[in-house]
């Protein structure tokens, strides 16, 4: 492993999508920005790969993230493959024996083998301050995340487990703290008083791409609003933190999830689901959802879900919150949205003025924005009032989502890891919707690829964010 590091990071499941895909382009770009602390670096998995073989991945995926100095070429020049079964307890100690100094172990592994993997680790002794680092979903529900927090909180102290959710990585989401926080204009508006919704909304364009096993099993209420969506709303709709740390940050948010329930408490009435037929999306041809490759015949996945919330705070009581995700859609939308009550009285000679004020913020990946709709007096008649919208584009930041979590990891910093009771408050949220669901006591609708959504949902036929001074583009009351 070439000299010696003060810390390494180990990567289960290293030859498969998740690390190849996200995880070492992560680490690619924080080498390329200068970012990155000087680590050993570790893959293993049950392939029979080499040295050499991992080495030629680490190099591609640097390359591809622009990293091409010394440091990567150290790192990737460095860099060992162990095959090990981590359910195996002599394992474990065979691997933690290859590294230097802390670890860092990042399951990127499917979720049934993360738990045994961590009850093998039970009986073995780790370095001292060593972090764990899972993706999602973290646990099947409540009980099941309640017992897996019990049993890796065993392993390590809750500070040095990190559960990732790579949209808190994104600056777009972080942009969202800056909005409200950092500006007079918005803040006060924001609560129960001033709005009357709040839409978090990620549809995108894309079908399945090969993750039919995992996603068949997951559905887009848990693969998206049960962590990702869920996260971003405690973002949105927490009060102000004393200050940007990982006690106080997530102090806020899990207050925020705790007051979370659905709507009226009726599932059946405040959740939609639906999954995609055949049709187009950006010219290609997607077949039907249950014809994807991998999806087994009877399947009652939805690819498509949206849920309505209500958040029992004094800020937000009374406000809905409607959370939707979704595949194969033909307009990529992903922001929030706030809508404005309308105003309490336009004077007798104004025509015009109907359409509510909004507030658009980017969630999207790659990209940010912040557009704002309101209602002007246009050009022509000075009586006739008229919707007009301003925006500006926020950047996509130094380092994609990876990136930015791999750099708390490897600080040590928490600040975008989701703690323990935050996943069981998660589960917990929705396990009514689930429920309900399963006793198909809410229709599985369908909708053309490269289509909108069902007709009459409340999200469906909206086109996607506004351009910056122009006609404004409405959401469906």
């Amino acid at each position: 492993m070439g000299p010696r590091s003060d810390q390494t990071l180990l990567i289960l499941g290293a030859t498969g999508d998740l690390a190849g895909r996200l995880l070492l382009p992560g680490l690619g770009a924080l080498v390329a920005t200068g970012n990155a602390p000087d680590i050993a670096l570790l893959g293993c998995d049950l392939v029979d790969w080499d040295d050499q073989r991992w080495r030629e991945r680490v190099a591609e995926s640097f390359a591809a993230a622009g990293a091409n100095g010394a440091q990567a070429a150290a790192l990737s020049g460095a860099t060992t493959y162990l095959r090990a079964d981590v359910t195996s307890p002599d394992d474990w100690r065979r691997l933690l024996a290859a590294c230097d100094g802390s670890v860092v172990i990042y399951f990127a592994l499917p979720p049934a083998i993360v738990e045994r993997a961590c009850h093998a680790l039970t009986g073995v002794s780790l370095p001292a301050g060593t972090r764990l680092v899972f993706e999602k979903p973290f646990g099947t529900g409540a009980d099941s995340a309640t017992a897996l927090n019990d049993l890796v909180t065993r392993l390590v102290p809750e500070d040095q487990v990190y559960r990732i959710d790579h949209f808190l990585g994104t600056s777009t989401v972080l942009n969202i703290t800056g909005m409200r926080f950092g500006n007079r204009i918005f803040e006060p508006l924001l609560n129960a008083e001033n709005v009357a919704g709040v839409d978090i909304v990620f549809d995108e364009t894309l079908g399945l791409e090969g993750r039919a096993a995992y996603y068949d099993h997951a559905g887009a209420l848990v693969d998206m609003i049960q962590s990702h969506l869920l996260e971003v709303m405690s973002v949105v709709a927490m009060e102000p933190p004393s200050t940007i740390t990982a006690r106080d940050v997530r102090d806020a948010k899990a207050q925020v999830l705790r007051a979370t329930r659905v709507w009226n408490d009726d599932p059946a009435a405040s959740s939609h689901r639906a999954r995609y037929t055949a049709g187009s999306v950006d010219g290609r041809h997607l077949p039907s959802y249950i014809h994807e490759d991998g999806i087994p015949a009877d399947s009652t996945t939805e690819s498509l879900a949206e849920v309505v919330l209500a958040i029992d705070t004094w800020r937000w009581a009374g406000v809905p919150f409607r959370l939707r995700s979704g595949k194969a859609l033909g307009h990529p939308r992903q922001e929030v949205v706030f809508t404005f009550k309308s105003p309490r009285w336009i004077p007798a000679g104004l025509t015009g003025g109907d359409q509510p004020d909004r507030l658009h913020m980017s969630i999207a990946l790659d990209a940010g924005r912040l557009d704002v709709d309101l209602n002007v007096n246009g050009p022509g008649d000075p009586r006739v009032i008229k919707p007009v919208t301003f925006g500006t584009d926020l950047g996509p930041g130094q380092l994609p989502a990876y990136g930015e979590v791999l750099l708390n990891v490897l600080s040590g910093d928490p600040i975008l890891s989701v703690r323990g009771d935050m996943t069981v408050e998660s589960w917990r949220i929705i396990q009514p919707v689930l429920d309900a669901w399963r006793q198909n006591r809410v229709p599985l609708e369908e909708y053309p690829a490269g289509s909108t959504g069902p007709d009459g949902w409340p999200l469906s036929g909206v086109p996607a964010t506004p351009t910056p001074v122009g006609p404004p583009q409405p959401l469906p009351a």
